[in-house]
């Protein structure tokens, strides 16, 4: 099983999602930010590594928002995703084909990583909870 990491990156009632590069498999889906973890290091360092190589920022990595298991015809992964804040750099596009900041509500909008979906569910009810809560 591979480690995943990603971050779920807000800017307000926006979060940041990145599109897959077409040659790469499952390429053009969109996803969070993140890659595998490297033998020898924590989860928290190989996200912020990745975040600096896929897009030239600085994170500060916090909680972990939720993790899941995917089994893929090709790859079997377990995915962490981090509640994560950009301390420094605006993200770039260095290795994805787009990024784009959305609304949970935008969701379903975009095509996903399927290893994704279950985030994207608990993501769209938070919200929807936090609506009916003012």
């Amino acid at each position: 099983m591979v480690e995943v990491v990603a971050a779920l990156v807000w800017d307000e009632d926006k979060f940041l999602i990145c599109q897959r590069p077409a040659h790469k498999a499952r390429g053009l889906l969109w996803e969070f930010v993140g890659g595998k973890v490297e033998h020898g290091e924590t989860k928290e360092q190989a996200l912020i590594r990745e975040c600096m190589e896929e897009l030239a920022i600085s994170l500060s990595v916090g909680d972990v928002f939720m993790d899941v298991v995917h089994e893929y015809p090709d790859i079997k992964v377990h995915l962490t995703l981090y509640n994560a804040t950009i301390t420094e750099g605006i993200p770039k596009l260095i290795e994805h084909n787009d990024l784009k900041w959305i609304t949970p509500e935008e969701i379903p909008e975009y095509d996903f990583c399927p290893a994704d979906e279950e985030i994207l569910k608990r993501l769209a009810n938070l919200h929807h909870c936090s609506l009916h809560k003012h």
